[in-house]
């Protein structure tokens, strides 16, 4: 039976697959899809700097479509033209442009700036006419730069000074002070570990000990029986009181004696004649005394 393809066609065919594997990879790698239906245009940039072939293309910050090429007008200089694939749906108003711009994260990119005010859209191929915003850096060196120069010659003060402010001997002497108060704290931080470790248990302990002592004394008071006791307490009080009443009362003795003014003056009488009575007995004895010696009386 005869082949229908020969050896030749079949390496053909898998040289042709091959190739077309590779192409759609390598375009795929680049952010072509080479599978996805696309519309190409032209735009024409005064500066292409830092834009590179399959930069994104957007369109209120979507992505739309990517850079395809790029290549130099030699017969207008000044324009550089860029071919950009956009998707097959988004169409281009007329009067719209295509601004380049650059971040320092995402790169260049083309950003299309569409006419939303008109009704008709330009083909498919035609040229749309592009800008190049200032760059960050440009706006660095143009606004910074500038400001930088006039910063330098004080820059130079505030150093000199700052050396001068180191180099100075108080401030050595000030970190020797501080190093010494450093080791001295350290030292008083040891002391005090020191002390915490040896004195802190037993004032612990002798506050366990304390609280033991009034939850014992706590428990003794609750024992005690402060009705009776109050009740004793009472009685005691209410015989103070009937006394002080007989005192004050003048039916009884002790009434009498203690306000009976009469038999106070009595009293006081009787005392200062038996005061004077001793007094005269110890001056005059002989008065009171008779001595008899061998039966004589004198």
């Amino acid at each position: 039976m005869k082949k229908i393809f020969t050896k030749e066609v079949r390496i053909g065919i898998i040289t042709a697959i091959s190739l077309g594997v590779l192409y759609a990879g390598l375009n795929h790698l680049k952010g072509i899809n080479v599978f996805k239906p696309a519309n190409h245009y032209y735009v024409s940039m005064p500066d292409v700097s830092e834009l590179q072939l399959s930069c994104p293309v957007y369109v209120d910050g979507f992505k739309v479509g990517i850079v395809n090429d790029i290549h130099f007008n030699y017969y207008q200089h000044g324009n550089v033209i860029v071919e950009i694939g956009l998707d097959k749906n988004m169409r281009i108003p007329v009067g719209s442009y295509a601004e380049l711009k650059t971040s320092i994260l995402a790169g260049a990119f083309l950003n299309l700036k569409l006419n939303t005010y008109v009704s008709e859209y330009i083909a498919a191929g035609d040229t749309i006419s592009g800008i190049t915003e200032v760059g960050i850096m440009d706006q660095l060196s143009s606004e910074l730069v500038p400001q930088i120069a006039n910063i330098l010659p004080r820059l130079d003060s505030i150093l000199l000074g700052i050396q001068l402010l180191v180099n100075h001997p108080v401030l050595s002497q000030s970190f020797n002070h501080i190093e010494a108060t450093t080791a001295d704290l350290k030292k008083s931080s040891t002391q005090l570990n020191v002390l915490l470790s040896k004195e802190v248990p037993v004032i612990l302990s002798n506050l366990d000990k304390v609280a033991s002592d009034f939850s014992t004394v706590s428990a003794n008071l609750k024992e005690v029986d402060y009705q009776n006791m109050f009740a004793t307490l009472d009685e005691a009080i209410g015989n103070i009181d009937r006394i002080t009443q007989q005192l004050n009362d003048s039916t009884n003795s002790l009434g009498l004696l203690f306000n009976d003014r009469a038999l106070y003056e009595h009293l006081d009488s009787a005392a200062r004649n038996a005061s004077d009575l001793l007094l005269d007995l110890k001056q005059n004895p002989k008065r009171y005394v008779n001595v008899s010696v061998f039966g004589k009386k004198e």
